[in-house]
């Protein structure tokens, strides 16, 4: 009887030691620290995808065109930063700008949900080209500052003033455009 509570107190001994041994090596785990092959620069932490709207040359519709820019640049003024990168033209081969070439921002604001753009006279300025063609003008800025979460509408100013049209009246900007 005195060699079984050994042998019984032998095995409880073994079992708890080697439950307290799986719990050390559970609690030593190795620390492995993770070095970047390449660290990130201040540059790449300021960048943020914008999207901006351009004409497509071979289906003739308005198309997004991704681009990463430096947040720094959208801090004070995002309606005039954006607005400044579509008169710049795309980056895109295959896209084009549809803003008159001569046009010129004025000013960019918000003013409740509705951003206000205020072009030269140089947007409206002998552009003939009836209302379709006309319409993809618009819709490139509209489209482009309604990416914008808070912007539900684009009023278009020309020289400050409200009501103007393009040339041949087809469309005119008494009222704030929405996208489409």
């Amino acid at each position: 009887m005195k060699g079984k509570i050994f042998l019984c107190v032998i095995i409880i001994a073994l079992l708890i030691f080697s439950i307290f041994i799986l719990m050390q090596n559970n609690t030593e785990e190795e620390i492995i620290e993770y070095t970047p092959e390449e660290e990130i620069s201040e540059e790449q932490t300021r960048k943020t995808l914008v999207t901006l709207y351009f004409l497509n040359k071979e289906t003739n519709d308005l198309m997004p065109e991704a681009r990463l820019v430096d947040a720094k640049i959208l801090v004070n003024n995002p309606y005039e930063s954006l607005v400044n990168l579509l008169l710049e033209g795309p980056k895109n081969d295959k896209l084009q700008s549809v803003i008159p070439a001569k046009t010129k921002l004025n000013k960019a604001y918000l003013e409740g949900n509705t951003a206000v753009v205020d072009l030269s006279t140089d947007f409206i300025k002998d552009i003939n080209l009836g209302a379709e063609a006309e319409s993809k003008i618009v819709y490139s800025i509209v489209n482009t500052l309604v990416e914008l979460t808070e912007i539900d509408s684009v009023k278009i100013l020309i020289d400050g003033k409200e009501g103007c049209a393009f040339y041949d009246k087809a469309i005119n900007f008494k009222s704030a455009f929405v996208r489409i």
